[in-house]
Formats: C-alpha cells, sequence, structure tokens
C-alpha cells in the first residue's frame, strides 16, 4: 500500500483535471464527463501530442536504465497506464527503485497498480502537488538514496504552471535536491511550433477551469539551465530516441529532453 495519506479525498467530479483529461486523450476510462467535454472540444491533435508524449517516456526511462539509473522520481503521474515507468525500468534492472507522485485523488486510487513492483525492485507513491517540492523530498528519501543518482521525471507538467506560479523555481528546487549523475527528464507543450493549435488547446482547457502555461524552446530550455543536454538535446517528442530511419516522419507540438547534473 501507498505510505502516502491512507484517508482518501473526496475526487471532485464537477471540474475538469489535469491527470484525467490525459487519460481521457490517451484513450483510458477513468474521467468523468466534464474530463470528456474538455477534451472532446480539443482538436485532434491533442490525442496525438499525447500518444507522443508517452512514448517519450517509454524511450527515455529506457535509455536511463540502460545507463545505470537505477532511482526514479516521477512527479505528474498521472493515471496508471500501462506499461508504466517502473515496468519500463524494471524490465531492465529489476532491482530499480520508483518514488510516484501526482495530486489527483483519483490517481491515488488506483496507486496500488503503481505499487505492483518486481520482486527486486520498489515502487511507491505520494499524494502531492509539484508545487510542494520539499514535502515530495522528505517522502521520496525514504525510499531513494539522495546520495546516489536519481533521474527525475517531469512528463507534460510544467505546462501546467503558468509563469505566475514560478515553474521554474520549483524545478531549480527539486534538482538541487539531486547528486552529480542525476538526470531531469522533462516534457512540455510548445507555444511557438504550431501556434494556433497551441492557442486553442489553451483556450479551451482555460473554459474547464484549466490554466496552462504552453512556453517556446527558449522558454523551456531555460528549465535546463546549469545542466548538460545528452544528445539530441531538446527536441520535439518524436525527434527524441527515434530510430534513425524513422526519425521526425510525425510532427509534435511537445518538446522533450534529459539533461545531466554534474
Amino acid at each position: 500500500m501507498p505510505s502516502g495519506p491512507q484517508q482518501v479525498p473526496q475526487i471532485v467530479t464537477d471540474k475538469a483535471h489535469p491527470a484525467r483529461v490525459y487519460d481521457w486523450l490517451l484513450g483510458g476510462k477513468d474521467n468523468y464527463p466534464v474530463d470528456e467535454a474538455v477534451g472532446e472540444k480539443l482538436p485532434p491533435e491533442a490525442r496525438d501530442g499525447a500518444r507522443q508524449n508517452r512514448q517519450f517516456m517509454h524511450r527515455a526511462a529506457a535509455w536511463l536504465a540502460t545507463q545505470g539509473i537505477d532511482q526514479f522520481l516521477d512527479i505528474g503521474t498521472g493515471i496508471p497506464t500501462e506499461p508504466n515507468l517502473h515496468q519500463i525500468v524494471q524490465g531492465i534492472v529489476p532491482s530499480a527503485k520508483v518514488v510516484y507522485t501526482d495530486n489527483d485523488p483519483i490517481v491515488l486510487r488506483h496507486a496500488e497498480a503503481l505499487l505492483v513492483s518486481h520482486a527486486d525492485g520498489v515502487t511507491d507513491y505520494i499524494e502531492a502537488d509539484v508545487r510542494q517540492p520539499e514535502a515530495i523530498v522528505e517522502h521520496a528519501r525514504h525510499v531513494l538514496d539522495f546520495s546516489r543518482p536519481i533521474a527525475l521525471s517531469l512528463i507534460a507538467l510544467m505546462h501546467f504552471l503558468p509563469d505566475d506560479q514560478d515553474a521554474r523555481a520549483i524545478v531549480r528546487a527539486l534538482v538541487a535536491t539531486l547528486p552529480p549523475g542525476s538526470y531531469l527528464v522533462l516534457s512540455h507543450a510548445s507555444s511557438d511550433v504550431y501556434p494556433e493549435l497551441s492557442a486553442q488547446v489553451t483556450a479551451e482547457y482555460a473554459k474547464g477551469g484549466i490554466q496552462l502555461g504552453f512556453r517556446t524552446r527558449a522558454g523551456v530550455e531555460r528549465f535546463f539551465d546549469g545542466l548538460e543536454l545528452v544528445p539530441p538535446g531538446l527536441v520535439t517528442a518524436t525527434e527524441w530516441g527515434a530510430p534513425d530511419e524513422v526519425l521526425a516522419v510525425e510532427g509534435s507540438g511537445i518538446y522533450a529532453g534529459v539533461a545531466r547534473i554534474s
């Protein structure tokens, strides 16, 4: 069982939530009519983006595991969709430890699916908000060894924090807790690859009560300030880690990158 709160908070079903809209975009069933209403008004490319983002996570997690990273802190986990991050990395490093974090009570309800770890590894879950980095790290220290490299995963999360919420300071605070040899894995919706589509998506989410802070490439790159981006650098989600023969055959409005902390 998760070592976070034992009593599941009440799930709000009359207001859309990012994790549930994302679940709908991926074809999941753990969402409500209010989430579906937002998703149905989004352009078809939004579903493509959700799929592309998920595929980037799979490739990045697998690459990190092959580099010997066996500790992962995944914030903004979302509703479980197989294969989950721990299934990817423990398939390569069975002893890997994964701590998941999300702020939607419905994710907590499904946390047991996230906690089905390989017998040699560990998975854990905490209900918390990325805007509480100290609380997240405090919990994660009970599972992860912060004297050894850790991969911090922020997949399609930070664009839900507009600039007035100081998203970059939150990422800096999290990165500052990680030892050398750790990695930051981040994907983020763009405002400049497909500007008209980005504006449409932002407007529809706003109608559902969800504020977005899509950013330009330069704006996303600032999340990696002081870190060493690994090849191919900050690119679109379909470009990162794709086999040479299929590089960029499908466009994406999501930026993605992996950077090493030295």
